[in-house]
This record gives C-alpha cells, structure tokens and sequence, in this order.
C-alpha cells in the first residue's frame, strides 16, 4: 500500500513489486481473452476479421509488394476491389511479420493461429502502455499507473474488442492509440524533439492499424489549443507540436490509403490550423521584444492571419479542402447520415444499460477521477480530462466509441482509486499513541480532532475506506469475467443458445458452396455475409463490409425488396448465380435477414434508381412491421420474404405453435404455399439458418419455328 501513496523513484524492492504486479496485469489481461479458445476452438470472429485474415495469408503467401498490388476479382463483381489502396495494412503487417518471425524460430504455427491471438496479445501490450499513459498524466503517480493497467486489462468495454478471435483493426489499434498519447505528453513533459519524433512513429503505427487515428488526429491538437486557452502553452509544447506534427503528417501520407487525406479533407484541417496558430504565438513572441509599438505588432500578426485566412477561403471554395468523411460528419449530423451508415450497429448510440456492461465501476471513478484533474490542474492532467470527456460525449452518438472511451476511464479510475487511498492510507498506518484508558484515549482524539479542525476516528476510518474499494474491484472483476466468458467470447459464425446448444449452420453452409458450386459462381447476399462467401466459401460476391459503394449495395437492396420477376431481370443484369439469405425463423435467431430487411429497403431507396422503393410500401396501415397475413402485399411479393420462408408453412417449430411459426417474429407465415419461376432451391442447412438459392437460366426465347 505505501506504493500506492507515493510519488517519485521507487526503491528497487517497490520497483520488483511494481514489476510483478504489472507482469500479473499482462498476464491477466492476456488470460481473460481466452474464453472462445477454450470453449470452441481457434477461430477467427465477426465479419471484417476474415477478410482480414484473408488478406494477410495472401500478404504471407506472396509478400508485402504483392499485397499493396493485389487487386481483388472475387469481391464487388463486376466492379472489382484494389486492396492495396482500400486498406489500414498495419494489422496485416503485424501478424504477418509475428508469423515469419516464429516459423524463423521453428516454432510450427499457421498465420491463422497467430491472426486468433493477436488480440490477446496487444492487450498485454495495452497494459504497459497505459501505465506509462497514467504515469505520464500523474507525474510518475506508481499507484495510479498501477490501478489503471489492471483496469484496461479488465474492463469489459475493451475485451470486446481484443478477445482470442477477433482480429479486426481495433485489436491492435488501441494500444497504438495508448502509446501515441503517453509519448506526446512525454514530449510535451521534455520538450525533446527526440521524444516528439517517437510520437510520431507511434502515430504512423496508428494510421497504419484503423481509420480511427482521425481521433488523435484532432485530439492532440485539441490538446495545444486547451493549453493556449490555459495559459500553459510553453516552448516545450511548441517544439513537441511542430515535430510531431511536420513528421506525423510526412509519414502518415506513406499510407496509400490516406495519402493526401491530411492536406485535403477537412477531417485533418483543425492539426494544420492549430499548426499554424503557435507558429503565429511563437512569432508573436518573438516580436515582442524587438518591435516597440503595439500597434506595429498588431497590423503585422493581423496582416499573416488574414493571408492564412484567404488561403483557407480560397481552398475550400475551389474545393482543394474537401467535406468532413462520411463517419466523421456522422458525429455531428446522425439524423443526416445515409441509410448504409446508419444501419450499422455499432453506429447506434449509447443506452445507459451499455455504459453499465462495458464500464461498471469506471463510471462512478470518472468523476472523481475528472476532479482530482482540476485539483491538479497541469498538461498531463489537462490531456485526461480532454479525453475523456470529448469520448464521453460522442459515445452517446456511437456505440463503438466506448471501446475509445475504455483507455481514458482507466486512466481516470486510476488517478481516482490513487487519490483515495491518498487521502486515507497515512491515517491507517499513522503511529497509536499508548494509553491506560480506552475512553480517555477517545476523549483526547475528539479533543484534537475539534482543535485541528479535522475529525475524530482516523484509523477506524481510514481502514474502513481501504476495505470498500477492495470489495468494489472484486466486484468490477467478477462482471469482467462475466462479460467475457457470456457476451464477448462467442463466435459469430457458430451460434449458441441458452441452454447451450451450438449451431454451426454458417460453416455448413460455405462448406456446401466452397463443395458444389462452380468455382466461378457468383454468390449475392445482403453486405454483412460478402466476407464470409470470399473467405471461406472461396467464391465471387457483389457486396461485402466495405460499403465504399452504396449505388451497389442500393442494387442489391433492391433485388431482394422487389418482386420475383423485376429482381431476376436484375439478377441476369449482374450476372447472378446463386443468392444466399440468413433466416432466423426455426430456431428464434434475431439477426436473420427478416429483421436486418427494414435497413434493406432503406438503402435500396436511398439512391434515384430505386426511388421508387419505400418503407411505407412494406408496411401495415398502422406502420407495424409483419410477416404474418397482415403483411402488404409489397412485403409478401418480395424475393427476400419468398427465399426465407419457402417451405416454412409445412415446418412445425414448436409443439404448442401452428405450422410455420416464425420463432423470431413471434408470427404465424402469412403466405405458406410460396412457388418459384426463375429460382430453385439449391440448399438448406440443417437448423434453416442459412438458405441458398439456384438462379435458373433464361428459358430458350425460340419456338422452333
């Protein structure tokens, strides 16, 4: 405990502590990320991680060169994908070259193994660089470094996201993120251009790894502004902002994916114009002493920051600075936001149960922890409230925001649970004072309690606050278990039920394609299923999770909102083959296409080619969505409608329920007789979760004559 409450160079036994505790914090955070490896088996998760994984075995397999080179024919038919170009190839780069160095070592391990722990493995990372962030923001506080590294390797907001399994971009990007921010305040702290330039690596690594490096794009800047405001903007942070940012942005622009993005969209432009702004202080300054008048001094700085301003005006006019990207402006304008954005669901706001599940004790320890920052007020502290409160705020636009958010709560639970333990901690091991008699004793400490002004009982007290804490981490350790091993840990591709049984439809189905389908066929399904069918079903599709097209997805949308005949006609315009929908109705699964079809007519409408297409069209007189007899016509016509319950009307699926029961609508099929023209059923799996259709050729226009 006397760690916890001391500031400055520990000795060598606290710092053989203080290493074994955070040897203890890896290990943990590295250990509770295991829970999908041990109850299914090394597999990767979601959606977006297989295209990951697909793309680094053919980065391993043909090499980096290849890969910024490699243009994909198997997704967006006809369209095509350049992946070099349309990918952060940070994660790739980093599983990529953890395989090659283990198979140098002969350690006999496949890229799919090394794809499955990286999560895991960055989140032991994690916790060391969010010691050195809290040690950075506290002035060398152990205690309170010590406290935020077991919080973000506990807390549940960031295991989503970094679980065995999941290996998408965020898995490797928020330790990039920690580390950016704990090197630009130690630069900030030194002033050294050496310090800064390490930020700046650690930026690129970022831009590298996620789209979300636009975060600290603007939040270091942020940052400057709020010690210009402040009055603590320094030499130091002049000389640590105009490194990091002329080598940030230089290196940044290596990304084929960003290039120019920093000199052209408005999303980079608040950096360039904090940039500016402290060359104009620090010329200011520099004036100061040698020209006399102040009017002089005006006219001149007046006179550089109406030329910046006519510069400025004259780039966004003639369009050389673009609008802000289309997530970006997401933030600001969410009832704005085109169909494709806004459906996603991560890109729903935050409900307060969310908040509870992902961040449980950090929520009380934020405040405290924001107002032990303004009790100590300077650069580091300054930083962590500006993080945490700009987090805090857009998390109520956008869920995915909470895993941001996660890094800067731990930073403030720590600094709060150190200040408390500061507070009481030297009461508890304050020396007793011998006494003959137990009530004299406590008369005499209520007497100089009242003298001093302080209040009687310390140690009592202080024992009582050292114990609470105790039971509240436990508690926050138990729910983190708890999240990961129920919520976190499960597959998308293998479904389970409560009682615990496990579908594995998804597999069975791709297996089926990938085994008697043409090598050449193309499979058209809704977006969120494309990299599935082009990982492991190994076949063409037309959409998948990088929505760069809505016009596309728009077309797919309207295929399966239309009726049978008008969506073959577009079927045969993109050379369908095969359409594969998800459906939910036999075994009560809420994320089939059924319920993700509202969101379907909404993007198909969303462009002048399907204009004529309408949520209104696909709802009842009272705007209820149904599948049961009360359905519009429109709704029961549609190709999506059709494919999921064909042949449901004769399926029984529960024994107290009439045939063609849909478990996840809770109705009754409104249409159970459902005939195809142009389409045949190719395969259903065995719980009728996924669903493939054979697309028939035209029949033979000639009549023999």
């Amino acid at each position: 405990f006397q760690m916890v409450v001391k500031l400055g160079k520990p000795t060598k036994k606290e710092k053989f502590l203080l290493l074994l505790a955070l040897a203890g914090a890896c290990c943990l955070a590295f250990i509770i990320r295991l829970f999908s490896v041990l109850r299914f088996e090394t597999m990767i998760h979601e959606y977006d991680p297989y295209f990951n994984y697909r793309s680094t075995e053919m980065m391993v397999e043909n090499g980096v060169f290849s890969f910024h080179n490699w243009f994909d024919e198997k997704s967006w038919y006809p369209l095509g994908r350049g992946v070099g170009s349309s990918v952060y190839p940070g994660l790739m780069w980093t599983a990529g070259s953890i395989y090659h160095f283990l198979r140098a070592f002969q350690f006999k391990v496949d890229v799919r193994q090394v794809c499955v722990f990286i999560g895991p493995i960055f989140s032991a990372f994690s916790v060391l660089a969010t010691y050195a962030l809290t040690w950075e923001v506290s002035k060398g506080n152990n205690g309170a470094a010590l406290f935020a590294s077991v919080f973000i390797a506990l807390v549940p907001g960031y295991i989503s996201r970094s679980v065995a399994g999941s290996y998408d971009n965020e898995s490797i990007a928020i330790f990039c993120m920690i580390l950016t921010f704990a090197l630009w305040l130690r630069a900030i702290r030194t002033g050294s251009m050496a310090a800064a330039t390490t930020a700046a690596l650690a930026y690129l690594y970022m831009v590298a790894a996620w789209g979300g490096y636009i975060f600290i794009t603007n939040l270091i800047p942020l940052h400057v502004l709020g010690l210009i405001l402040t009055g603590r903007f320094t030499h130091r942070a002049y000389v640590a902002y105009s490194t990091y940012y002329v080598i940030g942005t230089l290196l940044s622009m290596q990304i084929s994916f960003v290039n120019f993005k920093p000199t052209e969209s408005a999303d980079h432009m608040p950096a360039l114009g904090i940039f500016g702004l402290i060359q104009l202080i620090t010329f200011y300054n520099y004036l100061k002493p040698m020209v006399t008048s102040e009017g002089l001094r005006q006219i001149i700085v007046g006179g550089v920051l109406g030329s910046i301003g006519l510069v400025l005006g004259g780039a966004i006019v003639t369009g050389k600075i673009g609008a802000l990207s289309g997530r970006l402006a997401f933030f600001f304008n969410s009832k704005g936001a085109i169909p494709i954005i806004a459906s996603v669901a991560e890109h729903q706001g935050t409900s307060l149960a969310h908040y509870y599940y992902d961040l449980h004790l950090l929520l009380l320890l934020f405040p405290l922890g924001v107002y032990r920052c303004f009790t100590d007020l300077h650069e580091g502290t300054l930083f962590a409230m500006m993080y945490g409160i700009t987090t805090l705020y857009f998390t109520r636009i956008m869920v995915r925001i909470v895993l941001v958010l996660a890094p800067a709560m731990c930073v403030l639970g720590g600094l709060a649970l150190s200040g408390h333990y500061y507070a009481f901690l030297p009461n508890l091991s304050a020396p007793e004072e011998k006494e003959t008699s137990t009530i004299e004793k406590k008369k005499k400490e209520i007497k100089k309690a009242a003298a001093e002004g302080g209040y009687p009982f310390k140690r009592e007290l202080a024992a009582i606050a050292a114990f609470i804490p105790i039971l509240v981490v436990g508690s926050f350790v138990s729910h983190s278990i708890y999240m990961a091993r129920e919520h976190y840990s499960d597959p998308t591709i293998v479904l389970r039920a409560g009682n615990g049984k496990l579908y594995d439809d998804f597999r069975e189905a791709y297996k089926w394609i990938s085994e008697n389908t043409e090598e050449n066929a193309k499979v058209l399904s809704w977006w969120d299923y494309g990299y599935h069918l082009s990982s492991m079903a190994n076949r063409t599709v037309f959409v998948d999770g990088n929505t760069w097209n809505n016009t596309h997805i728009s077309r797919v949308g309207q295929i399966l909102a239309s009726d049978e005949k008008t969506s073959y006609e577009m079927m045969r315009e993109l050379d369908v083959n095969y359409v594969l929908v998800i459906f939910g109705g036999k075994i009560g699964y809420p994320g089939d296409d059924i319920n993700k079809f509202i969101w379907m007519i909404r993007i198909a409408g969303s462009t002048p080619t399907g204009a004529h297409i309408t949520q209104k069209q696909y709802m009842t007189n009272y705007g209820e969505y149904r599948i049961d007899s009360r359905a519009p016509k429109k709704m029961r016509n549609s190709l999506m409608y059709k494919m999921c319950y064909h042949r449901f009307g004769q399926l029984m699926t529960h024994p107290r329920a009439p045939l063609g029961y849909d478990l996840s609508q809770n109705q009754e099929v409104g249409d159970k007789d459902i005939q195809f023209e142009h389409l045949e059923e190719a395969y259903t799996t065995e719980n009728w979760i996924v669903r493939v259709y054979r697309v028939k050729p035209p029949a033979n226009k000639f009549s023999g004559k």
